[in-house]
C-alpha cells in the first residue's frame, strides 16, 4: 500500500483534500447538536431531573443573569432604576430573549438582596446556550454594562455569557502546532521535514473534527468531545508521522532509493504506528466499562480522530514522500550524502552516554525517579471530584464577577441550588417538609416553588449556606436523602447540577477500579503477545500506575490546591472535574502504551540476537530515547496550549496529560524502565514454556532488509548484529573484559571503535566489572583505541566477522596488548 501511495501520490492527496472539503461543506450546512447531559441512570438526581423536565416543558432555553451592585444607597434608588430598567426593556425586546424576569417588578422583590445593595435579572433566551447566536448575546451584554456609571457595577453569568469570552476556535490548537513546528524544524534541521507531520497531523485531526460534528446529530456526543479528539489527535498525529519520516531520512542517508526508503518506512515504523494507534483505541475503548452515555460520545470522538490520524499517517504521508522526494533531507544533508557517500553509522552521543551512566548506576537512578515520583503523588491522596464552574473563572471575567457578587448578595449556595422534587405530594406533607429543610443546619433557604396544575410534581427549592463546590453542600445533599426526605414519607429526589455532579463522582469513583483493570489487563495481554514476556508487561503495568498517581498529583496541586493557578490564567481553585480521570486515565494509558512499545520493541529485538539483557537495554535505551523525547517535547507543547481554549476542563486535561507524558518519557522511560530492567537481568525476558506455545505470534516491527541493516529506526545508530550475516554485509559486535596484567578489572576505561574511513562506530565506558560490548555495522577490520587512567593510550587493528568476536584487553603502565 505504501508503494501505491507513494507512486500514485496525486491521487492520494486529491482524495484526502476532497474528503477534508467535502466533510467542512457537509459540517457547514448541518451545525452541529451537542450534549451536555452528565446525568446517570438510575441515579436520585437523575429522577429529579426527568420530573422536572415532566413538570415544566416549556423551561427549555438557556437562562443567564444581569447583576448589578451599587457602592453607596440602594438598587432601589431611583438613579439606578432609570439606567438599569432601560437597559432590561432593551434586552427583552430583543430577537431571541423569551423573558426578562426583573426585580423590579412586583414578583421580583425576592431578587434584592437583604442589604439592597445587590440585585439581578434573569434572561431566559428561547435557546439553549450553544444555540444561542453570539451576536445576540454580546448586544445583551453590551446593552447591560452601557448602564454602568460610577458606583454602579454591572457583571453577567451563565452558559450562552461564557460563550462570548471563549477565544478564537483554533487558538489552542494553532498554538500547540506552532509550538511543535519549533521542535519538529530543531530535531529535523529540514523546512519540508518539519511540516510533513503538521501536515497529516492537521489532516487527521481535521476529518476527525468534522466528522464528530456530523456525528452530534445522531448521537449524543458532549461539546467537550471535539476538544479532547483534537488534543489526542493532534498529539498522536504528529507524533506517528515524526517516526515515519525519522525512519525514512535515515533510510535515503544510508543510500537507499526516496520511494524505497518510504516503503521501509511504512513496512516498518508504519506496522509501530499501527499498533501504537490501536493500544490508544483499546484504552479509549476501555472508558465503556463506565457505563455512562455522556463518556460514548468522547469514545466515538477521541477513537474516531486517532483512526483518522493512523489513516493519514500510513496513506497521506507517503504521498507527501513522493512529491518531496530527497528534499526531505536538509540541503547540508544533500550535500554531505552527495560528497561523501552514505552513512553507514552515527554516534549515538548524548543519549549513549545517558545509557551507558543507567547501565551503571541502575539502583541510583531507579532510586531517585522513585522518589521523585512518590513526591509528585502526595497530592492525588486530597483528590476531590466534582465539578467546576462560573466559580473556578479567571477573576477580571465578568462571569466571575457576576458569581462572586451573586454569592455576596444571596449567600454561597445561591449559586448552586438543590431542588427537592416530590410526585404526587399532598400539600400539608409538603409544608411540612419545607418546615423540615428550613431547620436543618446547612439550610440557607427553601421555598415551594409554583408548580402546574395537574402535573403531580411539586418543586422545593433549596439554598445551601455553603458554595456548591464544598464538601459541606455535599454532606448536606447525603442528610437530606438519608435522614430528611425518608422522615416525611414522602417520594421525594434531591437534583439540581450540584447534587448530578455529586452523583456522577460517586458512580465514576465506584466505577473506576473497574475500569482500570480493564485497561492495565487489555494492555498487559498486547504487551504479553509482543514481547512474549510475563515481567516487560508487568512492569509496564506498573509504571503506568506510577505516572498516572504522579500526573494527578500535579492535576490536584494546581487546579484543586491552587498552586499557580490564577498565575498561570487557569482562574480559581475548585475539585476536579468528575469525568476527567476516566478521560485522562485512558489517554494517559494509551500514551504510555506507545512509548513502552517504541522502547522495549528495540531492546526486544537486541535480546533475541545477542541474549544479553545488559546490552539490549543500553541499545534500547541509546537508539530510542532520542526520537521518544522529541515526541514527548512535541505532545507537551500540543497539550499545554490547550490552556488557552478558554474551557476549564480542555486546560485541566492539557496540563495534565503534558504532566503525564513529561514524566512518563523523561523519567520512567528514559530512567526508571532501563533501570528496573538492568536489575531484573535476564528474568525481563521469562516466559514460562507452556504459555509461550500457546500465544500466537505478533511482529510489531519487522527486521530491517541487508540494506538497512547499518541502522535503527529510532536513531540511526548501530543495529544488533544478525547471526549468519556474512562478514561485510551484517552488523556484529566485539565484547569482553578489560584487566591489569594482575587480573584485576578495570572499570571507567573508554573504548572507541573507529572505521577504516576513520569515523567512530562506537564509544563505551567499561563496567566496574570491566566488561564491555561495542557495536560494528558489518565485519571487516576497524581500529580498537583504549584509555584509561594512568595506563597510556594505544590503539590496534581488529577483525570483526559476522558473528560476534569475543576481545580482551589487558591494560599496563605501558600501553595495551592483547
Amino acid at each position: 500500500m505504501a508503494r501505491w501511495c507513494y507512486r500514485h501520490r496525486l491521487v492520494v492527496l486529491v482524495l484526502w483534500v476532497g474528503v477534508l472539503f467535502g466533510l467542512g461543506a457537509a459540517g457547514s450546512a448541518a451545525g452541529t447538536n451537542y450534549s451536555n447531559s452528565f446525568s446517570l441512570p438510575d441515579t436520585d438526581s437523575t429522577h429529579a431531573y426527568d420530573l422536572m423536565v415532566k413538570a415544566f416543558p416549556e423551561r427549555s432555553g438557556d437562562t443567564d443573569t444581569v447583576v448589578w451592585r451599587v457602592s453607596e444607597g440602594s438598587v432601589r434608588d431611583t438613579a439606578v432604576r432609570e439606567r438599569v430598567e432601560p437597559a432590561l426593556k432593551e434586552i427583552a425586546g430583543m430577537k431571541g430573549v423569551g423573558e426578562v424576569a426583573s426585580p423590579y417588578s412586583q414578583a421580583g422583590a425576592t431578587q434584592i438582596s437583604k442589604d439592597g445593595r445587590i440585585a439581578y435579572a434573569q434572561v431566559t433566551f428561547t435557546e439553549q446556550a450553544n444555540a444561542v447566536p453570539k451576536e445576540l448575546v454580546q448586544d445583551v451584554v453590551d446593552a447591560a454594562q452601557d448602564a454602568e456609571r460610577a458606583g454602579l457595577q454591572v457583571e453577567l453569568g451563565g452558559q450562552a455569557i461564557t460563550r462570548i469570552q471563549e477565544p478564537p476556535a483554533g487558538t489552542a490548537e494553532l498554538v500547540g502546532i506552532a509550538a511543535a513546528a519549533v521542535v519538529l524544524f530543531l530535531a529535523f534541521g529540514s523546512l519540508f521535514a518539519m511540516v510533513l507531520p503538521l501536515v497529516v497531523a492537521i489532516f487527521g485531526v481535521g476529518t476527525g473534527m468534522l466528522s464528530t460534528m456530523l456525528l452530534s446529530h445522531t448521537t449524543d456526543v458532549p461539546e467537550v468531545a471535539p476538544l479532547l479528539g483534537s488534543l489526542i489527535g493532534l498529539g498522536v498525529g504528529i507524533d506517528y508521522a515524526l517516526f515515519i519520516v525519522t525512519r525514512h531520512r535515515k533510510g535515503i542517508l544510508r543510500g537507499m532509493a526516496p520511494e524505497d526508503a518510504a516503503v521501509t518506512a511504512l513496512n516498518t515504523s508504519g506496522r509501530a504506528v499501527l499498533f501504537a494507534g490501536g493500544t490508544v483505541c483499546i484504552a479509549l475503548a476501555g472508558m465503556l466499562v463506565m457505563n455512562m452515555r455522556f463518556l460514548d460520545g468522547v469514545v466515538i470522538a477521541t477513537s474516531l480522530t486517532v483512526v483518522l490520524s493512523v489513516l493519514a499517517a500510513t496513506t497521506l504521508l507517503p504521498a507527501l514522500l513522493g512529491v518531496l522526494g530527497p528534499r526531505v533531507l536538509s540541503r547540508r544533508q544533500r550535500r554531505r550524502l552527495a560528497a561523501d557517500g552514505p552513512d553507514t553509522a552515527e554516534s549515538s552521543g548524548a543519549a549513549a552516554r545517558w545509557s551507558a551512566a543507567v547501565q551503571k548506576r541502575p539502583k541510583s537512578i531507579a532510586l531517585v525517579a522513585v522518589v521523585v515520583m512518590a513526591a509528585l503523588a502526595i497530592p492525588v491522596l486530597s483528590l476531590r471530584l466534582g465539578a467546576t464552574d462560573q466559580g473556578n473563572h479567571k477573576e477580571d471575567t465578568t462571569t466571575r464577577q457576576a458569581y462572586d457578587l451573586l454569592a455576596e448578595g444571596f449567600g454561597p449556595g445561591f449559586n448552586g441550588p438543590l431542588q427537592l422534587v416530590a410526585r404526587d405530594a399532598e400539600p400539608a406533607a409538603v409544608q411540612a417538609l419545607v418546615s423540615t429543610v428550613r431547620a436543618t443546619e446547612g439550610v440557607a433557604q427553601a421555598v415551594a416553588l409554583p408548580s402546574p396544575p395537574d402535573s403531580g410534581v411539586t418543586v422545593i427549592q433549596v439554598v445551601p449556606t455553603t458554595s456548591p463546590q464544598s464538601e459541606e453542600t455535599d454532606q448536606l445533599i447525603d442528610i437530606l436523602r438519608g435522614e430528611v426526605i425518608p422522615q416525611s414519607g414522602e417520594e421525594v429526589h434531591v437534583g439540581g447540577v450540584t447534587a448530578i455532579f455529586k452523583d456522577f463522582a460517586e458512580v465514576t469513583g465506584d466505577r473506576l477500579p473497574y475500569f482500570v483493570g480493564t485497561i492495565i489487563a487489555l494492555g498487559f495481554l498486547l504487551l504479553l503477545i509482543a514481547f512474549r514476556s510475563l515481567v516487560v508487561p508487568l512492569t509496564a503495568a506498573l509504571m503506568n500506575l506510577i505516572a498516572a498517581a504522579a500526573s494527578f498529583g500535579v492535576l490536584v496541586a494546581i487546579f484543586q490546591w491552587g498552586w499557580g493557578a490564577e498565575a498561570l490564567g487557569l482562574g480559581k481553585e475548585g475539585p476536579i472535574t468528575a469525568f476527567l480521570p476516566v478521560i485522562m486515565l485512558s489517554l494517559l494509558f494509551g500514551l504510555s502504551m506507545d512509548y513502552q512499545v517504541f522502547l522495549v520493541s528495540r531492546m526486544h529485538e537486541e535480546w533475541v540476537h545477542t541474549k544479553d539483557n545488559a546490552r539490549a537495554v543500553r541499545v534500547g535505551l541509546a537508539e530510542t530515547s532520542r526520537v521518544i523525547n522529541c515526541a514527548a517535547l512535541i505532545m507537551i507543547c500540543v497539550f499545554s496550549a490547550f490552556v488557552l481554549s478558554g474551557d476549564m476542563e480542555g486546560a485541566m486535561a492539557g496540563i495534565g496529560l503534558a504532566a503525564a507524558v513529561a514524566l512518563d518519557a523523561f523519567i520512567l522511560r528514559t530512567a526508571l524502565v532501563p533501570a528496573a530492567m538492568h536489575l531484573l537481568g535476564k528474568s525481563n525476558w521469562w516466559l514460562p514454556a507452556g504459555l509461550g506455545k500457546r500465544l500466537p505470534h505478533l511482529a510489531v516491527e519487522p527486521r530491517e532488509d541487508a540494506r538497512e541493516a547499518v541502522g535503527s529506526a529510532a536513531s540511526g545508530s548501530v543495529p544488533a548484529p544478525r547471526s549468519g550475516v556474512p562478514a561485510g554485509i551484517g552488523g556484529s559486535v566485539v565484547h569482553g573484559f578489560v584487566r591489569t596484567p594482575r587480573g584485576e578489572l578495570v572499570g571507567d576505561a573508554i573504548l572507541t571503535l573507529v572505521s577504516p574511513g576513520g569515523r567512530q562506530v562506537d564509544r563505551v565506558e567499561s563496567l566496574a566489572d570491566g566488561s564491555y560490548i561495542l557495536s560494528a555495522p558489518a565485519g571487516g577490520a576497524y581500529l580498537l583505541a583504549v584509555t584509561a587512567g594512568v595506563h597510556a593510550p594505544w590503539a590496534g587493528h581488529i577483525m570483526i566477522g559476522g558473528d560476534p568476536l569475543v576481545h580482551d584487553v589487558v591494560l599496563s603502565d605501558v600501553g595495551v596488548s592483547r
